[in-house]
């Protein structure tokens, strides 16, 4: 089903079901408390949008451009983000809840690159070639999540969770990792900075 948001509308606990509004310009619309499931949004603009404690199901929001969108308690989940550079949102400098949590996602190609988004939750996702470069994540949970190609410097992961993470490459010496969790099988990548040989 195709549609078309009212710019300068905003939507209060409302569900969007199969929506098709892709490439798209959506403008200046607050969404709270709103659910959006097995909808399309690919190449679409959300511009200077607010998102508060909505949830996404099984949606396609590939290449989005969400320029001076705000997002508070947002959770994706089984959805499609390939390509998505989060740096572009307006982030608040002190955050007091969870921005964002990914459950079984795609978000490959995407970048947090300098943001400050401690807590955010990654479970079960694929996150291959994404930028957390000069990024703040303390206590962030990334659990099940493939990182291949994903780029970590400078970053702070203080107190994350990685348990059953894989093919991170994060080198010890260039983020903070203290109190960070480790599947102990998987940890031995954090030894490729060290420029040591491990054998049987």
């Amino acid at each position: 089903m195709q549609t078309s948001f009212t710019n300068e509308k905003d939507y209060l606990s409302k569900t969007f079901s199969n929506i098709s509004a892709i490439n798209q310009e959506i403008c200046n619309i607050e969404f709270e408390g709103c659910h959006f499931r097995d909808c399309n949004f690919t190449e679409s603009i959300f511009k200077k949008c607010r998102f508060i404690e909505c949830t996404f199901t099984r949606c396609n929001l590939s290449v989005i451009k969400v320029p001076q969108c705000r997002f508070t308690d947002v959770v994706f989940d089984e959805c499609k983000l390939v390509g998505v550079d989060w740096t572009r949102a307006s982030w608040p400098r002190l955050v007091f809840s969870v921005s964002l949590k990914f459950n079984k996602c795609i978000i490959n190609d995407s970048s947090f690159f300098g943001l400050t988004l401690d807590e955010i939750a990654m479970e079960e996702c694929k996150a291959h070639d994404v930028d957390f470069r000069d990024g703040s994540f303390c206590r962030a949970i990334f659990t099940y999540t493939d990182f291949t190609n994903s780029l970590f410097g400078k970053t702070n992961l203080s107190g994350a969770d990685f348990s059953e993470a894989t093919n991170y490459d994060i080198d010890i010496f260039n983020n903070k990792i203290s109190k960070a969790k480790f599947s102990r099988y998987e940890a031995v990548r954090l030894l490729n900075s060290l420029e040591i040989e491990l054998v049987d």
